[in-house]
C-alpha cells in the first residue's frame, strides 16, 4: 500500500481509508446492516493490505461506528494503526449538541475519545462549516486538545474553499492549529472541486481525503441504466451523495465497466484508481458492507492499466458527463482553453486526464456562500 504525506504535515496515511459508515454493530440501516464478525474480517483485511488510517465520526450511528472502530483496535492493536474521527453534525437533541462551539467541540472529543478507548485522535475533522460560531472560538477550542495532547492534526470536512481558507487564514494569524487537510466528496462524476477545493488545498499546503469515491456504490459497475440489482444501500433512496443527472452519470458507469472489461479490472477499480491519481488527492475513504468489497482498493493493476494510452483518454472522456452537485461557494479558478485548472506555482494542471476532458461549466450560486444561521 503507498504511503502519501498528508498536506504539509509530516504524517504518511495510506492510499486507501477504510470507512466506518457502514459499521453498525448488525443494526438495519440505510446503509445497510454489517454486523462485527465481518467488520472485523474486513479490519483485518484492510490492516493485512497495508492500510494504516481509519475513519469514523461521533454521529456516525448514534456513536456506535466509533465504539466498533474502538473494539477492532482494541483487540488488534497496532501503533501504525491512525484513527480519524469528526466533530460537527448533531448527537443529541439540543442548540448545544451540535455545531463548533467551544463546548460543543471539548465535550464531543472526551466522549469519542471513551468510545475508541484511546488517549488521543490522530486526526480531528470539523464535520461541518457551523455559520453561527467564530472560527477563533472553534480553533481555540482545537488548541487545547492539541496542547493537552488529545488530538494530534486538525482537519475539515464538506467546507467550501473561502470557509477552508478562513479557518487557515484565523490560524496562521493566532498561532493556533492550522488545518492540514480536508475531506471532500470528489468522482469522476463530481468534478467541480476542480474549480476550487483542489487548488486552494494545493496553494495552502492542504492533504485531501475523499469520502464516496464510488458515490455509495453507483461508479462500482453493480448498479446499470436498465438493470436492478437487489441489496445494496440504492436498493432504496439514501440521497447520500446526491445525484443530479442519472442519465449522465451511467454514461460513465457504461465506460468505466468497458474500460475495466478491456484491461481485466473492475469498473470499481478504474473508477478509484482515477480519482487517487488526480493532483492532490491523498486518500480515498473507502466503505464496505461486506468483506468482498475490501478488496476493490486501486491497486498497482488497476493504476497501471488506467494510465496506458487509450484507456486513460476514454476515462477521462467519460467524465465530460459530470455535472456539480454543489456550486462552488465563493470565488475559486476557472479552467483555461485547454481544460485545466491551475493555481500559482502549480506544477501539474488540476484536471482531467486529457484536454477533452474538461469539468463542467461553473454555475453560479451566491446563497452558497453564507453560512447557516440556524441549528
Amino acid at each position: 500500500m503507498e504511503l502519501r504525506r498528508l498536506g504539509s504535515s509530516g504524517l504518511f496515511v495510506s492510499t486507501v481509508t477504510l470507512g466506518s459508515f457502514t459499521f453498525t454493530g448488525g443494526r438495519a440501516t440505510r446503509v445497510g446492516s454489517t454486523d462485527l464478525a465481518a467488520t472485523e474480517r474486513m479490519f483485518d483485511e484492510a490492516v493485512d493490505a497495508g492500510v494504516n488510517l481509519v475513519d469514523t465520526a461521533d454521529s456516525y450511528h448514534g456513536g456506535t461506528s466509533e465504539e466498533i472502530v474502538g473494539a477492532l483496535l482494541r483487540r488488534r492493536p497496532s501503533p501504525e494503526v491512525l484513527v480519524s474521527s469528526k466533530v460537527g453534525l448533531a448527537t443529541g437533541p439540543t442548540a448545544n449538541d451540535r455545531g463548533s462551539s467551544r463546548h460543543h467541540v471539548l465535550a464531543a472529543a472526551e466522549t469519542s475519545l471513551r468510545r475508541l478507548q484511546r488517549d488521543h485522535i490522530d486526526l480531528y475533522h470539523l464535520h461541518m462549516w457551523d455559520g453561527l460560531t467564530p472560527v477563533v472560538e472553534t480553533l481555540s477550542a482545537l488548541d487545547v486538545l492539541v496542547r493537552s495532547g488529545k488530538v494530534r492534526y486538525v482537519a475539515v470536512s464538506n467546507f467550501a474553499a473561502w470557509q477552508v481558507v478562513k479557518h487557515v487564514a484565523t490560524a496562521d494569524a493566532l498561532h493556533l492549529p492550522r488545518p492540514v487537510a480536508q475531506q471532500i466528496h470528489y468522482t469522476p462524476h463530481v468534478r467541480d472541486p476542480e474549480f476550487d477545493l483542489l487548488p486552494m488545498a494545493a496553494d495552502q499546503g492542504l492533504g485531501t481525503l475523499v469520502w464516496g469515491p464510488l458515490a455509495g456504490g453507483l461508479l462500482s459497475g453493480k448498479y446499470r441504466r436498465d438493470s436492478t440489482t437487489d441489496g445494496g444501500r440504492h436498493a432504496t433512496p439514501l440521497g447520500i451523495p446526491p445525484v443530479p443527472d442519472r442519465d449522465r452519470l451511467f454514461d460513465i458507469v457504461d465506460e468505466l465497466v468497458a474500460v475495466g472489461r478491456e484491461r481485466g479490472v473492475t469498473a470499481a477499480q478504474v473508477a478509484l484508481a482515477w480519482t487517487l491519481s488526480r493532483p492532490g488527492v491523498t486518500s480515498l475513504v473507502v466503505g464496505a458492507t461486506r468483506r468482498e468489497q475490501v478488496g476493490r482498493q486501486p491497486g498497482r493493476r488497476a493504476a497501471g492499466a488506467l494510465g496506458r494510452g487509450a484507456g486513460a483518454d476514454r476515462a477521462g472522456q467519460s467524465s465530460r458527463a459530470a455535472v456539480p452537485v454543489v456550486a462552488p461557494a465563493h470565488g475559486g479558478a476557472a479552467p483555461d482553453g485547454r481544460g485545466r485548472v491551475t493555481v500559482p506555482g502549480a506544477v501539474r494542471p488540476l484536471s482531467g486526464i486529457s484536454a477533452s476532458a474538461r469539468p463542467p461549466a461553473r454555475r453560479s450560486d451566491p446563497s452558497a456562500a453564507a453560512g447557516s444561521g440556524t441549528r
